[in-house]
């Protein structure tokens, strides 16, 4: 891990790491938890994050980043003004009323799509949001989260075809805020 890539890592951890009791998306209890709001609402930190994670984007095959609901849409905003790819914002479900859409910003069919994740434990959420987007034809092989977990999401989103770069797993993080 380079110099640059240690410090916002200890960043990361000093701003968001938080110890206690927690229950997780996935129903697991941590007794650690990464407090992805923290880092995403520090202006200074999030640009930070966004241009570290831009290199990670592949230079060509990518039509639009896609944002998952809630935590990946401050990243996917920050990271699309870095990139200057378009952006789109992923619900958790396709509104009842006005456009009915699954992803706001633009269309999903027939668009290569690169995720776009604050946090990754088992997977579940982006999952559920890589399955409603294909069933809307998008085309959807690749992504980024700021951190895994560890917990197997990885290999999970793998399984069903979907490569997920992490700019740092838990490990690093804790490492780095050990430091």
């Amino acid at each position: 891990m380079s110099t640059s890539d240690a410090e916002l890592a200890r960043d990361i951890f000093n701003r968001s790491h938080l110890t206690g009791e927690f229950t997780l998306r996935s129903g697991v209890v941590a007794h650690e938890y990464f407090d992805k709001y923290l880092f995403e609402s520090d202006p200074v930190l999030l640009r930070r994050i966004a241009e570290a994670l831009a290199p990670l984007v592949p230079a060509h095959g990518v039509d639009a980043l896609a944002g998952l609901e809630l935590g990946g849409i401050p990243i996917v905003t920050a990271l699309s003004q870095v990139t200057g790819l378009p952006a789109l914002f992923v619900r958790k479900a396709a509104k009842t009323y006005g456009t009915c859409r699954l992803a706001e910003g633009g269309e999903v069919e027939g668009r290569r799509l690169f995720i776009v994740e604050d946090v990754i434990t088992s997977g579940g959420a982006v999952l559920d949001a890589v399955a409603e987007l294909r069933n809307r034809g998008g085309i959807v092989e690749r992504g980024l989260c700021v951190i895994d977990r560890e917990s197997g999401g990885l290999k999970n989103l793998t399984d069903v075809g979907v490569e997920i770069q992490p700019l740092f797993t838990m490990t690093e993080l804790k490492t780095a805020g050990a430091n």
